[in-house]
């Protein structure tokens, strides 16, 4: 299984209010159950800076993290940029 990191910004105005945006975060998290449950939520941390919300994520194939990418892109009026992570450690050994 190989991590991801998916870093997450929302359109400027996606949402109107506060209660709008809970909404459709919970919308997407069951969207992203029910159609990527090869991909596995390790953390999401909400950011300051560039990004609002960055991912952690496992899976076994490439192709289930791009389609977890573009329900994200969707439904959470955000783009997205997604990076294959490798453990530090591991890392270490291959270098």
């Amino acid at each position: 299984m190989s991590a991801y990191i998916i870093m997450t910004r929302f359109a400027p105005a996606a949402f109107k209010t506060p209660s709008e945006f809970k909404q459709a975060s919970a919308a997407l998290t069951e969207t992203l159950k029910r159609e990527c449950p090869r991909v596995h939520w390790k953390a999401s941390y909400a950011t300051l800076g560039h990004y609002d919300v960055v991912d952690v994520v496992d899976a076994e194939d490439p192709a289930d993290v791009h389609r977890a990418a573009v329900l994200i892109n969707t439904y959470g009026h955000a783009t997205t940029e997604t990076m294959k992570a490798t453990p530090w450690r591991e890392y270490m050994e291959k270098i």
